[in-house]
């Protein structure tokens, strides 16, 4: 199911980009007449796609909420927790600060904004993306929920996990009176995982409409205009890639490739619906299919949702300085440097907000003089840099959590890489997925 669902989703980004090209020539004529036919023709392709992403918030909650309260109460006790933690929190650090410095090494040496020679707007222009600037006192207060029903109705990830470890922290504290309730939430990962697979059965048509609609409504001409920008990027996410899956090489061994292999599935749907929340639950069974520990994968990974979003990491000083070269504007290293710490910080306050790495540039441009309104430059192509940062987003993750696994005592018995997981019997979710949850000596790579 998971190899044909690949190719499903590969045939209909082609053919996405095929339609939205073709209905884009045949109507645009430069009218204005033109232009709201495009835009209507967009906005009913877009119903699909909403309606897959409103799908995929839906199983987001209980899932991250069910695996990871089973995941610690597997571990046993609170300082595997606390050690996991650390670890992780320390992996996110490093490269959170890895993908910031590449962004501004590369966008230095290969300025893609030099020789636009745009004119400073004026101070009072906006860019029509609201700022959130970073506030000490509202990050901190607003990890922990009010109300874990209104956290799940918004889908506050950080949130969600907060409350999770508290449960799952309990459930290991109160011992075997709190079995069946173990038992209980291992049922529900079993059925949301099987709700997950109904779901993505629905990706290759949200695929080819958030394609189609996109260049229906904008037009291939939208490309050629940044066509520098947007290659200068996505050649630094390829090397980001590169970087990371060698530091996985290094670390897990030749093993890495199959890795690759696994994430491969939800990294497509990642970049095709420009979504890393879309592939969430396919990167957390690739990564149970990988070998790793689910009481790892099922609390690094919600984790690395909120603090290691390694390509909009890298987008963000690759845009904030693009748009400064834009203008002509010219900033010291240390004004960089200063720049890179500034964004490494206020990223950390935005996780669930929509388009969060240009509200964070927005809110970082104002702090060094660049006229908010350069965001205007990239809104035209911000989406297709999405698909990128998106998929860039799942590698990131899955190394993250591969690698603490690797160093809580190594990783479990993977599965064969060219077969599907096992049916589940009649009643239940997927066996596996369950049955993984269990302890399971670690194996050898």
């Amino acid at each position: 199911m998971a190899k044909r669902l690949t190719y499903w989703i590969m045939a209909a980004l082609v053919a996405g980009l095929v339609v939205g090209w073709v209905v884009n020539g045949a109507i645009d004529d430069g009218t204005p007449a033109a232009t709201a036919k495009l835009q209507a023709i967009a906005g009913y392709l877009s119903i699909v796609t909403t309606l897959f992403l409103r799908l995929i918030k839906m199983i987001i909650a209980p899932l991250v909420f069910s695996t990871l309260v089973v995941g610690i109460a597997h571990m046993g006790d609170t300082a595997a927790l606390g050690r996991v933690g650390l670890k992780s929190l320390g992996w996110f650090i490093c490269a959170s600060l890895l993908s910031l410095t590449l962004g501004l090494v590369l966008v230095n040496l290969l300025q893609p904004g030099v020789g636009l020679a745009l004119p400073v707007p004026p101070a009072s222009a906006g860019s029509g993306v609201e700022r959130a600037a970073f506030n000490l006192k509202d990050f901190v207060s607003h990890i922990v929920p009010a109300s874990m029903v209104e956290a799940m109705a918004d889908n506050e990830i950080l949130q969600i996990v907060v409350f999770s470890i508290f449960v799952g922290v309990a459930i290991t504290a109160v011992g075997e009176k709190a079995q069946p309730l173990v038992r209980a939430v291992e049922a529900l990962v079993a059925v949301m995982l099987q709700i997950t697979n109904y779901v993505m059965r629905f990706a290759p048509f949200a695929v080819f409409a958030a394609v189609a609609s996109t260049l229906a409504e904008r037009g291939p001409s939208v490309l050629g205009d940044l066509a520098y920008f947007m290659g200068s990027f996505y050649l630094g996410l390829v090397l980001l890639w590169l970087i990371l899956i060698g530091i996985a090489f290094a670390l897990l061994g030749r093993r890495t490739r199959y890795l690759v292999r696994y994430i491969r599935d939800p990294l497509i749907l990642a970049f095709s619906t420009a979504s890393s929340e879309a592939a969430y639950p396919r990167t957390l069974e690739a990564l149970d299919r990988f070998g790793v520990p689910p009481r790892i994968a099922s609390f690094v990974l919600p984790l690395g949702y909120s603090f290691n979003l390694d390509g909009s990491m890298m987008y963000m000083t690759f845009a904030s300085l693009f748009i400064a070269q834009a203008y002509g504007i010219h900033l010291s290293l240390g004004e960089q440097i200063t720049m890179l710490l500034v964004l490494m910080v206020t990223s950390k306050g935005i996780a669930g907000v929509p388009r969060a790495s240009l509200v964070v540039i927005a809110a970082t441009l104002s702090l060094f003089k660049i006229p908010e309104a350069g965001l205007l430059l990239i809104l035209a192509v911000d989406h297709f840099l999405d698909m990128g940062r998106s998929a860039t987003n799942v590698i990131g993750n899955a190394v993250a959590a591969s690698v603490v696994a690797k160093w809580e005592g190594g990783l479990d018995i993977r599965e064969p890489a060219d077969r599907d997981p096992p049916p589940a019997p009649s009643g239940h979710g997927p066996a596996v997925a369950v049955d993984s949850f269990r302890d399971v000596g670690p194996s050898q790579a």
